[in-house]
């Protein structure tokens, strides 16, 4: 489990910026309060504070809770901040993250011209 990133069930990323000063109580209650996401399911919780070279995970093992914590040395995650969910990330993402490419890209919606009939 602490290597293999995609072995949960479920990876879901919590985007925004979360107090990474937070312990396990903490981060538990962001999730059941905010998220109401199933802590107990195969569930692996990713959070990201201010800095972008280090995230926490929280992760049920059916005994009780881990908390792991990993900094990178050379580079930077590419976290969405552009929105306040937590979003279920498919192994394909959870690469994508940990190679410091946007699991989740910004989508831009270009403005209408005025006048313009489509």
């Amino acid at each position: 489990m602490l290597i293999n990133w995609a072995a949960p069930r479920h990876v879901y990323i919590v985007c925004g910026k979360t107090d990474l000063r937070k312990g396990i109580d903490g981060l538990v209650l962001i999730v059941e309060e905010n998220y109401g996401l199933q802590l107990d399911n195969d569930s692996l919780f990713l959070f990201c504070g201010s800095r972008t070279d280090r995230f926490k995970g929280l992760y049920w093992d059916g005994e009780g809770f881990v908390l792991l914590y990993k900094r990178f040395e050379n580079g930077n995650l590419r976290w969405p901040r552009h929105r306040n969910d937590a979003v279920n990330l498919t192994p394909h993402q959870i690469k994508q993250l940990l190679q410091g490419i946007a699991p989740l890209p910004v989508k831009y919606v270009k403005p209408a011209i005025k006048g313009t009939i489509y």
